[in-house]
């Protein structure tokens, strides 16, 4: 313990401890005698200066060329790359997932910055036809003012990326809050944008328990807007708490489903459901948590599911060749085992189940990859949100029964369907009640250069993440009317 380091607050351009003097241990998930940092317990006085830092800094940070701010994202791009191995270490310490996995999201969310900041170079308004010939209408897009920017644990790093750039590169400030569960990640992005020479109180970071610092970066008067990505219950509350002329986007929880119709491909399909439903451990928003199958390719589906499933390496992420790491926290794990044994009650257990505690396992939060068969539409695995391991295969007629049971639910975040018939390709972009929308893929990943978002409870619906509609929400619009 004494060789623990303790990480700081990032306020008005230093690096600060917080002014409660209280601190948080972040733990390895795989083996939580490794501490992997301290951090400040923030006040809600802490997030007030933030919040003032960020409005004090707008003015001088709007004024600044569009290619000033681009080339600012660029060398913080840059650094990300620069060190992604030794930065990957770290996220797979904090919150478990493989260390090539966490590369890769370093490497991505260089990525994600670059596209920002020269696609926004290119985002303006636009000019209108009117009769009046001594008259020019046209549209201004300008920056909001200070952004609130709560990110989840599980993409630690991607996820506040493609919020925070697209922010700072239309000329936004922000108060950036990461997971506690995860912030040793989120500190090391906004140390991208440090150390490539972001002018002070432009993107302040601030950790701590939401109970103590998200009212103020919630309902401050400053606040112009809040992109957060987390649990459907917790964007509810943050929506209810935002001033009416504050945006707020909301990408929520997800239920998705995995359509396998009587034509697939069975090893495709099943290939599909392990990247889906067991890769990151379950932990994606737009995991695959329920295979609905046809009764001609159940069976068949079943048993080479459960043969994958069983054969898949669980370990620690920074063992080469490991397929499945441990859930991020300790809560995550008594949620998931409790989900369990509701689905004992439930269904039929065809595979895993269990906790895995023999040797070094028992110091981790480690659960083993679990498929439930004979899982009726109204059960509460087939319904709610588990964030974990654990498939629910629901039994299916054809097509138009799958379109309904999928569409059964509070949730619209992803939806997959496999399949050789091309009409009915078409037909499921049209029907699924779903924001994102996969065809012969798995219902996980999006690009970075198209619109991400849901349906139903899964996002307020008002605007998209990524791409360029991911900008607009940072922006808002002026008609001029100018006359000779």
């Amino acid at each position: 313990m004494t060789n623990v380091q303790t990480y700081l607050n990032y306020i008005d351009g230093e690096w600060c401890a917080s002014l409660s003097g209280a601190t948080f241990d972040n733990l390895n998930p795989a083996d939580t005698r490794d501490v992997v940092g301290r951090f400040q317990a923030s006040s809600a006085a802490d997030a007030t200066a933030a919040v003032k830092a960020a409005a004090g800094a707008f003015a001088q940070w709007k004024k600044l060329s569009p290619s000033a701010r681009s080339k600012i994202l660029l060398n913080a791009a840059t650094y990300l790359e620069q060190h992604a191995e030794r930065f990957a270490e770290e996220l797979t310490r904090e919150e478990g997932k493989q260390k090539s996995l966490a590369k890769d999201e370093f490497l991505r969310s260089a990525q994600t910055i670059r596209y920002y900041a020269i696609e926004a170079q290119s985002f303006g308004g636009e000019t209108f036809p009117n009769d009046d010939p001594d008259m020019t209408v046209y549209t201004l897009r300008e920056p909001l003012g200070v952004v609130t920017v709560i990110s989840p644990w599980n993409f630690p790093v991607s996820i506040p990326a493609r919020k925070i750039v697209p922010a700072l590169v239309c000329g936004n400030t922000v108060v950036f809050k990461p997971s506690s569960d995860a912030p040793l990640s989120g500190l090391r992005l906004t140390e991208a944008f440090v150390e490539a020479g972001i002018p002070k109180g432009v993107l302040n970071f601030v950790t701590g328990k939401s109970s103590e610092v998200g009212p103020v970066i919630v309902a401050a008067p400053e606040i112009r807007a809040i992109s957060f990505t987390g649990s459907t219950s917790a964007g509810e509350q943050i929506h209810r708490a935002a001033a009416m002329s504050t945006r707020t986007q909301m990408e929520l929880g997800g239920k998705n489903p995995l359509i396998v119709l009587d034509d697939a491909d069975v090893e495709r399909a099943v290939d599909l459901t392990v990247k889906g439903g067991f890769s990151l451990t379950g932990q994606a928003c737009t995991g695959t948590s329920r295979v609905l199958v046809t009764a001609q390719v159940k069976q068949a589906f079943i048993a080479r599911l459960v043969e994958k499933a069983r054969a898949l390496k669980i370990g620690d992420g920074m063992t080469p060749g490991t397929e499945i790491g441990p859930l991020a926290t300790e809560g995550q794990l008594r949620t998931v085992l409790d989900y369990i044994e509701i689905g004992k009650r439930e269904a039929t257990l065809v595979s895993g189940g269990n906790r895995i505690t023999s040797g070094d396992f028992g110091h981790g939060f480690f659960v083993e990859p679990t498929v439930f068969t004979d899982v009726a539409r109204t059960a509460r695995i087939a319904r709610e949100e588990i964030f974990g391991p654990v498939i629910a295969i629901i039994d299916v007629d054809d097509y138009a029964d799958a379109i309904s049971v999928a569409n059964d639910t509070e949730y619209g975040l992803s939806a997959a369907l496999v399949t050789r018939d091309p009409k009915l390709m078409h037909r499921f972009a049209e029907d699924i009640a779903a924001g994102t929308v996969k065809i012969n893929r798995t219902t996980t990943g999006n690009l970075i250069n198209a619109p991400f978002g849901g349906l139903k409870n899964s996002s307020t619906a008002t605007f998209r993440e990524s791409g360029r509609e991911g900008l607009a929400f940072y922006l808002q619009t002026k008609t001029v009317y100018r006359g000779v």
